[in-house]
């Protein structure tokens, strides 16, 4: 159907309208009409667009909400690492963090030693990540563990303040907004209202009720739940420029269209943060949303450059958290838990006691350590923190409180599941049982790494495969894998014969390996693949690994105490020795390995893959450098000797050549070899 020129120009007029109006209340909390006024024009473009379909477009206003539900969310690689803060608990943290700043910029700092700070209130919410291509909404994603997120872009189409086309002019070609998606109190309030009238069960507070809101498969409910966006930084940002500072960037992202926090601010010095922080934990309770602390950044992102990142947070922001909640309870019993590394964990059992929004009815004790450090005892009054609002800790015992009947706390000297020997390192903290590959509580997570593609690479046999074997008891350790029958498997859910008779295949395939997967797939605290390469490398049998002495492992390259006295430790315990037994009689087998140090012309050289090679895989690759003596890293570093870039190499390259770090492509890399 041909539409009319006088139509299409009244569809643009009432988009661009409808588009200021929302720009006006969602993000400038600035309303310009009654609501009425706003419903006659959505709906007069609504009724245009059904007599018209072929004018709707994504970004049209009444496109917020569509589409059927997800059968579940796909996986999103972040180009740019979303990064946690690091955080302040007092004044003197403040401080220190202000010296760090100072120390770090030298010359670069103001003459007079003093640095300028953003301030915005930390809202209690979930970090999101939203990207633009050309003025468009293209996708939304959860922060997820920083590097890999969800998909929630449907979701997150629903959400008012949230610009599905970008407002005004001069935007970047492609631009990545990062925020903080969150419930207001009154819309928490609303939603519990409308639970307990239904006889549902209520949220806890307003995160955990944006958190579930999100990540509803349905966009329907989430547009019910009346949820807002705040953003807080930028991610990737190709073909075009932001201002100078952070908070400039703000009031442009602003400009085209984002709600930015309306209590930010810029201060000079540390005793301005200290002061913002002053005020705003006066104002918290009048705050229309939750939040939890104050963020502060550096606000010269050139500055920010200079001082970039360490591990995964930023030197250049910190989180000045509030004070965590606290309440009274009684210590019921102390038990011991084992974890599925071995670490043998002392658990208070608390009298209930609802505290920062939940109740609280078991807390760590982490370590006999920190036991003597409180000087707990069981049927004491304790102190209960919610730290950073989050972690159940006991903080302090109240001596004044504690009855006639107090019990001393005992630590096992065998394991609590599997009655083997709990070891204790010299130097660590942690007890561990030393059971491995034998002990129940370690069970499951032993096989699923025993399966693992790097380990034994057992195709078919994944997570809940194991989970169920091990339920219905057919595997008890990783050498019954391989005694395991057509009928048993065939029997679990969802297996067929013929994914009997493959996963039969994979476990028969995987008989014959290397002598480096076998001893990663051991599952040896601190014995990653690198570690166990180099192992096999240096010793060529497992026999002269195991009967290895500390002194024989300290002269390995990479490995240290620490890794040493593990090694040592798994291999004296004879339920670890006997598994292993068990799998050399089913067949597992593997070549030794011929020791030769006379070709290590990259000893001790970093190198980090990056991209699609052609002519290899990046796992051949890698071999290649590492029987050459090169290490090989994930991430670009100072370290970093050269940097080998394949197709379509992305932040790493980059970081690479801002660190003047050798770049070399995959002909050149093989040129090398």
């Amino acid at each position: 159907m041909l539409v009319p020129e006088k139509i299409i120009q009244n569809v643009k007029a009432l988009r661009d309208e409808l588009e200021e109006h929302n720009y006006r209340y969602y993000v400038m909390d600035d309303p310009s009409v009654p609501d009425a006024e706003y419903d006659r024009l959505m709906n007069s473009l609504k009724s245009i667009e059904a007599e018209y379909p072929s004018l709707i477009v994504p970004e049209s206003p009444t496109q917020r909400v569509g589409g059927e539900p997800l059968a579940g969310f796909t996986q999103v690689t972040h180009e740019m690492p979303m990064l946690s803060l690091d955080n302040a608990f007092n004044e003197e943290d403040m401080r220190d963090f202000n010296r760090r700043v100072l120390s770090r910029l030298g010359e670069s700092a103001a003459n007079s030693g003093v640095v300028e700070y953003v301030c915005e209130p930390k809202l209690d919410g979930i970090a999101v990540s939203l990207l633009y291509e050309h003025g468009q909404l293209v996708r939304g994603a959860t922060r997820g563990d920083g590097e890999t997120g969800e998909d929630i872009t449907q979701n997150v189409r629903t959400i008012n303040s949230i610009p599905l086309k970008l407002m005004g002019s001069g935007y970047p070609e492609r631009l990545e907004v990062r925020g903080e998606i969150y419930m207001p109190k009154s819309s928490f309030d609303a939603l519990n209202q409308e639970a307990e009238r239904l006889g549902n069960k209520p949220f806890v507070n307003p995160r955990n009720a944006a958190a579930g809101s999100l990540r509803q498969l349905d966009p329907k409910i989430t547009a019910s739940r009346n949820l807002e966006m705040c953003c807080y930084s930028v991610g990737v940002v190709e073909g075009g420029v932001l201002k100078d500072t952070h908070s400039e960037s703000l009031h442009c992202l602003n400009q085209w269209g984002f709600r930015i926090n309306a209590e930010m601010s810029v201060v000079d010095d540390v005793e301005g943060c200290l002061g913002y922080y002053q005020a705003i934990s006066e104002k918290r309770n009048s705050l229309p949303y939750e939040i939890d602390g104050v963020v502060f950044k550096v606000n010269d992102l050139a500055l920010q450059q200079k001082l970039g990142f360490v591990s995964r947070a930023p030197r250049w922001a910190i989180a000045h958290k509030f004070p965590a909640q606290e309440e009274l309870t009684t210590v019921i019993d102390v038990e011991f838990q084992v974890g599925r590394t071995g670490a043998v964990t002392p658990v208070a059992r608390l009298a209930p006691v609802f505290v920062g929004g939940v109740t609280v009815s078991n807390a760590t004790l982490h370590n006999m350590d920190e036991i003597a450090r409180l000087g707990l005892m069981i049927g004491d009054s304790v102190i209960i923190r919610r730290a950073g609002d989050v972690i159940p800790k006991v903080v302090k015992v109240v001596e004044d409180k504690r009855p006639d009947t107090a019990k001393t706390v005992t630590f096992p000297t065998q394991c609590p599941v599997c009655e083997s020997e709990v070891i204790q390192l010299e130097g660590e903290a942690v007890a561990r049982c030393s059971g491995g590959l034998f002990c129940a509580a370690q069970r499951k997570e032993a096989i699923k790494h025993f399966a693992s593609r790097k380990a034994m690479d057992i195709d078919g046999l994944g997570d809940k495969l194991v989970e169920a074997l091990v339920d219905q008891g057919y595997i008890k350790s990783v050498a019954d894998l391989y005694k395991l029958t057509r009928y048993q498997i065939a029997s679990m859910e969802r297996m067929a014969e013929k994914s009997a008779d493959n996963l039969l295949g994979a476990l028969e395939k995987s008989k014959q390996t290397k002598l480096s997967n076998f001893v990663y797939a051991l599952g040896i605290r601190e014995v990653g693949e690198t570690t166990a390469r180099t192992l096999s490398n240096a010793f060529g049998t497992l026999e002269k690994i195991r009967s290895a002495s500390v002194e024989e492992l300290l002269a390995v390259q990479d490995v240290g105490p620490i890794v040493a006295n593990h090694i040592v430790s798994f291999f004296e315990q004879s339920h670890n020795n006997e598994i292993i037994d068990q799998l050399i009689e089913v067949g597992v087998q593997w070549p030794d390995v011929v020791v030769d140090d006379s070709n290590k012309a990259l000893q001790g050289k970093t190198f980090v893959i990056t991209g699609t090679l052609s002519q290899m895989t990046r796992e051949e690759a890698k071999e290649k450098l590492l029987a050459l003596g090169a290490k090989v890293s994930g991430s670009v570093s100072k370290k970093t000797y050269c940097l080998i870039a394949g197709e379509a190499a992305g932040s790493k390259l980059t970081k690479a050549e801002a660190l003047g770090i050798k770049v070399m492509n995959e002909q050149e890399f093989i040129d090398m070899l």
